[in-house]
């Protein structure tokens, strides 16, 4: 990836490089050359770079980091000074392993740019010696305009794709400096497969080994659903369970055998056996999880290892086909809190359980689940685990990664190879999966390529699977001589990237003192070909400034843990989009009026905003952390007197707060303030001005006005008492507003109407134009996977200026948000003011 940028001012610049690249590609190169002279990254040891990397940081003068970026990507972004009239050159350089994922291998390339470049271009080269099956190239910011523009030349073996606008086809309209090109490029393909040894390669004494045999019949498989229906999965989470075990349930075949296992605390069955997917069965079973609900805590633990006596029982009274395999696929969104919950305890448990005889598949929904603790479970059990993103797409993620599970086509899969070989990787796989493929490299003993042979050994859904033989080995030498840096010692890198990514895998199941071992030779390796992994940094020295400071910066590579830790706090989770991006963290978050929901950032002078209008007496869930058991619930209330026009207008008239961990609850109504703390009550006043402490609260009521609470360790946030009067028409109104002041203690599961926003949100704005009403802006938002329009809207903020408000800026998003919140207003109904979580 290049870029090169002129500063045509008269004074020095500050010029931006930010790129996305795959997050499971390594960095191999960057530099950057200014007025002739080049930078270029060093990979170091990460401890070695550490000295570095705290010096600049002391001095402020770090600017470079890689971020995780959306589900697939990471950001890289280095900044320089230029002087005027001066240029600046980077040239950034990754390699990736393509994964085969149902029939295809994909190229995702992310480009965002502000504004028109004079050159902008993007090129791809394919060779596949095997003969290439189809190619499609598209885009998700694609007009009719510049479909045309995406060249596509394909040959047997080779294939080019090229996408080259000009500034002028870049351009949103003529004369605009918005670009269209933001988003995804993406360039999907496959190889021809004949035969049953599936394809070698080799270069300078590395070869590699591309397994995947057509033609073969599906393994039957026996398959345990375990779904948590906790209270955590209330809402848009539950729904989206729902709505992909309808589509999961839909693709099962006749000869596969099936059970249901829903947990929180107890365990419940949809049959305590497994039942053959018949259409009649698959039917009950549908039936059966549309009326899943929602309540208690997470046994994790019992759930797993009563599936896998289930289908030990299956197996043992043959009540399941003899060459079929054994699943368990695990939905959760949360930590173990019930029964067992210490996670080394429950690996320990069901590894013993299962004892390599089935393999568990688990789906992390959502920012709070241990993602490590599922990863390094589903490893030591012959699984993988895949983090679910909540938001309007999870039902499809969910659905899309048991696709890729869900057809096995061959079983313990050894892959052997003449004596001439050494240093493999990985050459014994439990399944393999329809649309997949296994790949293994290893070193060549004196580039001894005639007498390479191949054994593959299996089992399959009807016989052994056996194909042996003398492999054909492609000569790369000759393909493309002009791109000798690619593909010269390609292999070789290819082996090291195979061997690195499965030597850290390793480590996550290793001993303590073995992992110092492992870890060891990764980091070796990663040095040795210039990757940028877990263990090493890119160091880059960029040019002095002014006072001679360091002006070093350091790129690591995210491990998936830090990439949820990363996005739990909303860090660098955007590139500048076309118009802007936001993201929300230090928020206000707040609801007032009639009812008014704001999501504010008051240091970047932008806000969201929705209403939500229901009938009196409806209770709302404004807060809920499962983590602390702080709620916050509030009632509606409706105007004294109606409207002629027959409209009700409503308010928020009582709030129900609870901290089960502290023991504190409030009940804050109109009239007055009922305090329960240290077992004891205290009845408040609206005309009272007192304070109250103790060890876990601090709660201060300015006299008709607002009552402030502190609850330690937790959250702070304020009520606002109004009266709202109609001086013509002799009336008045009084009702609430709640204003969150500090959440930023509170769990990342926090949800509710208001709580939901607590960890962040990001969204961007497109096309800015002018509105329907007399000075409004409307715009086109993209949040949450979803497309909507908003408008420009003025709503007070009462928490500084409780008697007249400050009137803040905000986009206003209609039908009671939907699109912007999870699920739609009426999942966020409860039943009773101090409904518990």
């Amino acid at each position: 990836m290049s870029s090169k940028a002129l500063n045509k001012e008269n004074s020095s610049q500050e010029i931006f490089f930010e790129v996305e690249l795959p997050k499971m590609a390594f960095i191999t190169n960057f530099s950057m050359e200014i007025d002739g002279q080049v930078y270029v990254g060093e990979v170091k040891e990460k401890e070695s770079a550490k000295e570095q990397y705290e010096k600049a940081v002391s001095s402020g003068k770090t600017a470079g980091l890689v971020k995780a970026s959306g589900r697939k990507m990471e950001k890289f972004s280095v900044s320089v000074n230029i002087a005027a009239q001066s240029s600046v050159s980077f040239i950034l350089i990754y390699e990736e392993l393509l994964q085969r994922t149902l029939g295809s291998y994909e190229i995702l390339i992310r480009v965002k740019v502000e504004q028109p470049v004079q050159e902008f271009q993007i090129e791809a080269d394919i060779y596949e010696p095997q003969g290439i099956a189809f190619v499609e190239a598209s885009a998700t910011f694609l007009t009719n305009e510049l479909i045309p523009l995406i060249e596509k030349t394909v040959t047997d073996t080779k294939a080019h794709i090229s996408f080259s606008p000009t500034v002028e086809q870049q351009q949103k309209c003529p004369g605009c400096k918005g670009s269209l090109i933001n988003g995804d490029f993406i360039i999907k393909y496959d190889v021809k497969r004949a035969t049953s040894l599936g394809e070698v390669q080799a270069v300078n004494g590395y070869f590699v080994h591309f397994f995947s045999p057509p033609d073969l019949a599906r393994v039957p498989k026996n398959v345990v659903y375990v779904i948590d229906t906790s209270g955590s999965m209330h809402g848009a989470k539950i729904e989206q369970t729902r709505e992909s075990m309808v589509a999961i349930l839909q693709d099962l075949h006749e000869e596969d055998h099936f059970g249901i296992l829903l947990f929180e605390r107890k365990i419940s069955y949809w049959k305590d056996y497994l039942t053959k997917a018949t259409k009649r069965n698959v039917s009950d079973a549908i039936d059966y999880v549309k009326k899943i609900q929602d309540s208690g805590s997470t046994n994790i633990n019992s759930a797993i290892l009563d599936a896998v006596s289930l289908l030990k029982k299956e197996r043992k009274e043959k009540k399941v086909p003899e060459r079929s395999m054994d699943m368990i696929f695990l939905l959760t969104d949360g930590m173990p809190n019930s029964g067992v919950t210490s996670p080394q305890l429950i690996q320990q448990n069901v590894f013993s359980a299962i004892g390599g005889i089935m393999s568990l598949f688990c789906l992390g929904f959502g920012n709070d689940v241990d993602y490590s603790f599922l990863d390094v479970m589903c490893r030591q059990n012959k699984g993988v685990a895949r983090r679910i993103f909540e938001g309007s797409d999870a039902a499809i993620q969910l659905k899309g990664f048991y696709e890729e599970v869900s057809s096995p086509l061959l079983l313990e899969v050894d892959l052997r190879y003449s004596e001439n070989t050494d240093f493999l990787t990985k050459t014994h796989y439990s399944q393999l999966f329809n649309g997949s493929e296994i790949v293994v490299a290893g070193q060549l003993k004196e580039n001894d390529v005639e007498n390479f042979l191949v054994e593959v050994f299996a089992h399959g859904s009807e016989e052994n699977f056996v194909a042996q033989g003398k492999a054909s080995v492609t000569d790369w030498q000759t393909v493309y001589p002009e791109k000798g840096y690619i593909f010269g010692d390609f292999i070789e890198r290819m082996w090291a990237y195979l061997t690195i990514q499965q030597q850290l895998e390793n480590s996550a199941l290793s001993t303590k003192e073995e992992r110092g071992n492992i870890e060891a030779k990764a980091l070796n390796l990663s040095l040795k070909y210039n990757f940028v992994t877990p263990l090493t940094s890119l160091v880059v020295t960029k040019p002095e400034n002014e006072n001679g400071a360091d002006r070093s910066f350091i790129a690591d590579k995210l491990t998936e843990s830090q990439r949820q830790q990363a996005e739990r706090h909303m860090a660098g989770a955007h590139a500048s989009p076309a118009v802007g991006s936001r993201v929300i963290d230090d928020l206000l978050a707040a609801v007032d009026g009639d009812p008014h929901f704001m999501i504010e950032l008051p240091d970047k002078n932008d806000a969201l905003c929705f209403n939500i209008n229901d009938k009196p007496g409806t209770i709302f869930s404004l807060v809920r952390d499962p983590k602390s058991g702080f709620v916050v619930n509030g009632q509606i209330i409706s105007k004294k007197k109606v409207a002629l026009d027959g409209n009700v207008n409503t308010y928020f008239g009582r709030f129900g707060i609870t901290h089960q961990n502290l023991g504190v609850r409030l009940d804050v109504s109109i009239q007055d303030i009922s305090v329960f703390y240290n077992d004891k009550q205290v009845k408040l006043l609206w005309s009272d001005a007192t304070s109250l402490r103790d060890a876990n609260m601090e709660l201060k009521l300015v006299k008709n006005c607002s009552l402030t609470v502190t609850l330690r360790h937790s959250v702070k946030f304020r009520v606002i008492r109004h009266t709202k009067v109609w001086k013509r028409r002799h009336d008045h109104q009084d009702y609430l507003g709640f204003y969150t002041l500090d959440s930023q203690h509170l769990s990342a599961s926090v949800h509710g109407l208001l709580g939901q926003f607590y960890r962040g949100v990001v969204f961007e704005l497109t096309d800015l134009r002018p509105g329907e009403g007399q000075e409004k802006l409307d715009a086109t938002m993209y949040v949450k996977g979803q497309r909507l329009n908003v408008t420009r809207h003025w709503q007070k903020d009462f928490n500084k200026d409780v008697k007249n408000g400050e009137s803040i800026a905000c986009w206003f998003v209609d039908n009671e948000g939907r699109g912007l919140i999870d699920g739609t207003a009426s999942d966020y109904t409860v039943s009773d003011l101090f409904t518990a979580i």
